[in-house]
């Protein structure tokens, strides 16, 4: 994990009602989290997300989007709400959030972050996976 990043991360939380974030590689690692998520349920949120990303991006045909660009997923529970948006190439940011959050807000915060991060967000996708040198 990147503590470099986590601080960044933490300027996400001064959205009223934001919870946590979490920025996750294309293949469900764990990147860098705000400082008082777990770090278990960080990795546990990670794989997770990895996975609704992937079923997202499957879905822009349902919408007629010929170039399969996916922007942003939003997901509505009870308790709350999950944001996940492109964080740069292999990239994605996370955030959680109460009922009560201002949805305008907190995404225009995401938007902030993924552009002061910038180029430290590239992740390339693993390679060479069970090759040892």
């Amino acid at each position: 994990m990147n503590d470099d990043l986590a601080w960044m991360l933490d300027s996400a939380l001064e959205i009223p009602g934001a919870l946590h974030a979490v920025l996750i590689s294309a293949d469900g690692l764990l990147m860098a989290r705000t400082k008082d998520f777990d770090k278990d349920d960080a990795d546990r949120v990670a794989a997770a997300m990895s996975g609704v990303q992937s079923l997202s991006r499957s879905l822009g045909f349902f919408c007629e989007d010929t170039r399969g660009t996916w922007r942003q997923t939003l997901v509505e529970f009870d308790g709350g709400w999950v944001f996940l948006i492109s964080a740069g190439e292999g990239a994605y940011l996370g955030v959680s959030a109460t009922p009560e959050v201002d949805m305008q807000d907190i995404t225009f915060r995401m938007q902030q972050l993924v552009g002061q991060l910038g180029k430290v967000l590239v992740a390339p996708p693993r390679e060479n996976l069970g090759v040892r040198s």
